[in-house]
């Protein structure tokens, strides 16, 4: 279903002119750098990914898809933001020894972040939470439950994950591509939206060999996965 291919470009070309001659200067390429006849040039090379096009089976496939799609699109923002004020407070709380200012400074930055998100989170839908949730970990290398307990205490992270139980979504979930086809089909929304610009890209704290996982998932039936179907 998927290919990958890592496109390298080097393009160099170089011409002097002197007393009217043309002169083609001997230049090598090594380890990224560019020598020029006494002098160099070190350029960054990225990798690029070049994905193909999705191919649908079924006019079905497509349309579940694209639901699951903006699913999470809706949820990414919230992980990226979360992700974002969690290495701020960390930096913050580095420079804070005072036990007192460190628990009212976390403090302070939960009453922010509920202000600033509860009513939007609110209006998720499940299928969005559990998204989050995952994305969570995806992001900033700990499960939601993890970051309460840390944050709010141990007491309370119970309490949080048994109310969100209730509702069929678990604090404790982890993100696993390599093993969960659900995680695996988060990541090519990703990858593909990042790739696109749809999505602004956030650099994942857990370790994620895409072009490994494409290769593992390139026959997953994307209707029974969305309907936690069993892949063979």
């Amino acid at each position: 279903m998927f290919e990958v291919m890592k496109k390298i470009i080097f393009l160099v070309a170089i011409c002097s002119i002197s007393f009217g001659k043309a002169q083609v200067r001997k230049d090598t390429i090594i380890n990224n750098i560019i020598f020029i006849e006494g002098d160099s040039l070190e350029l960054s090379l990225d990798e690029v990914f070049v994905l193909n096009k999705l191919n649908f089976k079924t006019n079905k496939e497509r349309r579940y898809y694209y639901w699951y799609k903006q699913k999470v699109h809706n949820a990414y923002p919230y992980a990226k933001i979360a992700a974002d004020r969690l290495i701020a407070l960390n930096d913050q709380l580095s420079t804070i020894k005072s036990k007192r200012k460190r628990r009212k400074h976390i403090r302070k930055m939960q009453k922010y972040m509920e202000e600033e998100f509860s009513e939007e989170l609110k209006k998720r839908t499940r299928t969005e939470g559990r998204i989050l949730i995952k994305l969570l970990h995806r992001q900033t290398g700990v499960t939601t439950y993890e970051l309460i307990k840390e944050y709010r205490s141990g007491w309370k992270a119970f309490w949080y994950n048994t109310t969100a139980n209730l509702f069929k979504l678990n604090l404790k979930s982890e993100y696993h591509p390599e093993s969960v086809a659900i995680d695996f089909l988060i990541e090519d929304i990703l990858r593909r939206s990042f790739i696109d610009g749809s999505l602004e890209e956030q650099p994942a704290k857990l370790p994620i060999d895409f072009p490994a996982l494409m290769s593992k998932w390139k026959n997953m039936d994307i209707v029974d996965v969305i309907n936690n179907r069993p892949q063979k």
